[in-house]
């Protein structure tokens, strides 16, 4: 490992307890390593501007930041336990190539400034993935209800039957869903992108940074003012992020429960693409839906990183070392959240309705709310015609099809009136 940057004179470096204080920093700064050359890179200019800088060093400083990113891609630098952290990597990378020049890239930094900045950037990529997927989600689930609407399918409460629903409303449902999780993660993304850099640990340096220029040369939308309030903000927005992506994995799990109970024998409903099934190792009879059963346990893993950084949380004002635990917890979070959403809109796209059992689902008793709303237009009191319907669940279907039912359900939302048109305008506005 190279001298590290606080090392004192004369203290040795015990070399357990410097595996504790790195943990898995290394590893995990191979995931900002980018956003970090890139912040590294605005901060050089910024002290170019102040006058620290020459244009000449400036000239190499960025050079180098260039072609550490192109070896760091090409796998011709490797981040690994030759050094304390990303940022002490770019540190070495710079001085072994420009010497004291390289040394300047520091001037005016912490390595908390720097891990912070190169986090916030990453969490911006990841939003707006997020609310692309989300997006991709909510067009296929618009098509195929668009397509799909006068589908019966039987509906459920509890998991018990209990009236004629339509594949157009199912899909609809979900549609609205997943326009809400984008228009989140888009709020969410506006909530994060501001700029911490030049805020140091929290209590500024004694340079007059040029921070506006740092916040448009990274595409922050604006800057974060207060240096104090930026270390306050670290695990909050984090926090924030996990939320966002954390309703996107809830309705990820409804959907594969869903799915999950529609392509059992049991029920039938639905079969997937052979891809996303898997046979089994020991029951030569079975093709088994692991895709959507490890989709269903996707939220466990942001809930639980949700989980971490809240604990993190109970502390007070400053900056505090504790807080280099978030970067695993939003790692882990985001990786295993957005790789489950990736799969999602091809997998909506490709399964298919199996309408012989689709059909054959739907009893008479499904018609019992039908009759006692029928009863109810006529005039009857509800709960007389709800308790007369109830009494008759044997006979409700008697003259009844899927088809009327669903030509009947004219509220607004229902299969009659699923205003699609309404749910593409929202998903417009969230593009």
């Amino acid at each position: 490992m190279s001298t590290l940057l606080w090392q004192k004179p004369g203290v040795a470096v015990d070399a357990r307890i410097q595996r504790f204080l790195a943990g898995d920093d290394v590893v995990l700064d191979r995931e900002f390593f980018l956003h970090d050359i890139a912040a590294s890179r605005a901060h050089a200019e910024g002290l170019h501007r102040i006058g620290i800088l020459s244009a000449q060093e400036l000239d190499g400083l960025v050079r180098e930041l260039g072609m550490l990113a192109e070896d760091f891609l090409a796998g011709r630098f490797v981040l690994d336990e030759n050094y304390e952290d990303g940022h002490s990597a770019i540190e070495a990378r710079l001085t072994e190539r420009l010497g004291d020049t390289g040394r300047k890239i520091h001037t005016g930094r912490s390595r908390n400034d720097q891990i912070l900045v190169a986090t916030r950037l990453w969490l911006k990529e990841k939003l707006s993935h997020l609310a692309e997927l989300s997006r991709d989600i909510a067009k296929v689930a618009l098509d195929r209800a668009e397509a799909e609407k006068a589908l019966p399918i039987p509906g459920y409460t509890h998991i018990q039957r209990a009236v004629v629903s339509s594949a157009g409303m199912w899909w609809a449902g979900w549609a609205e869903a997943f326009i809400d999780d984008a228009a989140r993660a888009a709020d969410t993304l506006a909530l994060i992108d501001c700029n911490p850099l030049g805020t140091a640990a929290g209590y500024g340096v004694n340079l007059k940074l040029d921070r506006e220029h740092t916040t448009q040369a990274l595409g922050f939308a604006r800057m974060q003012v207060s240096p104090i309030y930026a270390q306050l903000s670290r695990g909050k927005f984090e926090l924030a992020a996990l939320e966002a992506l954390g309703s996107a994995t809830l309705d990820l799990r409804r959907i594969a429960w869903d799915l999950s109970l529609f392509t059992s024998a049991e029920f039938g409903f639905v079969a997937l693409p052979a891809q996303y099934t898997t046979g089994s190792s020991i029951m030569p009879n079975k093709r088994n839906p692991d895709v959507i059963e490890l989709m269903r346990a996707t939220h466990a893993s942001v809930a639980a990183a949700r989980t971490e950084i809240e604990q993190l949380l109970s502390l007070p004002s400053g900056y505090h070392r504790d807080l280099q635990a978030s970067k695993g917890a939003i790692f882990h979070g985001f990786g295993r959240g957005l790789a489950a959403l990736e799969l999602l809109p091809a997998l909506l796209g490709n399964l298919e309705w199996r309408e012989d059992r689709l059909r054959a689902a739907i009893d008479s008793g499904m018609y019992a709310t039908d009759v006692a709303v029928e009863a109810a237009i006529a005039g009857v009191p509800f709960r007389e015609a709800y308790k007369a319907a109830a009494a008759e669940t044997d006979t409700a279907g008697q003259g009844r099809t899927p088809e009327g039912s669903l030509a009947a359900r004219t509220s607004p939302g229902a299969a009659v009136d699923l205003r699609l048109d309404e749910l593409r305008e929202r998903l417009a506005r969230a593009s």
